[in-house]
């Protein structure tokens, strides 16, 4: 009878609990890039945050003079590249498939893509 009692907490504990089924158990689901090796003494550049309403042309121009040192390391660039996004911009990044961004330059070509039309509505002073 006492074991039988036992029986139900814990499965009403795995009820609660999930199981040990969560969303986020595996962290590799939730990164975009895998493997990657942060540099001993790395310290995160201060980005101007993208929020999804400038230029994105501009904005990587200017992410990619602050990380000019690791130019040659596409994984840095790739994982870092978040700390330079805010509100929709980082929705955006958050909701990559890792699947689909296999590169730097594919990241680049995804993030213009999404925000082109900044730079297409954008007025030059000929137009105003």
């Amino acid at each position: 009878m006492r074991r039988k009692y036992f029986d139900h907490i814990e499965e009403r504990l795995r009820a609660i609990e999930g199981g040990g089924n969560y969303a986020f158990a595996d962290i590799a689901d939730l990164c975009l890039v895998l493997n990657m090796v942060i540099p001993p003494k790395f310290k995160v550049s201060d980005f101007d945050k993208y929020k999804g309403t400038t230029c994105p042309k501009n904005h990587l121009k200017m992410y990619c003079r602050k990380m000019g040192a690791y130019a040659k390391d596409e994984k840095l660039l790739m994982h870092f590249f978040q700390e330079s996004l805010a509100r929709a911009a980082i929705t955006w990044y958050t909701n990559l498939k890792p699947s689909l961004v296999h590169s730097w330059k594919n990241l680049m070509t995804a993030f213009i893509r999404q925000y082109q039309y900044n730079f297409d509505v954008a007025l030059d002073r000929m137009q105003l």
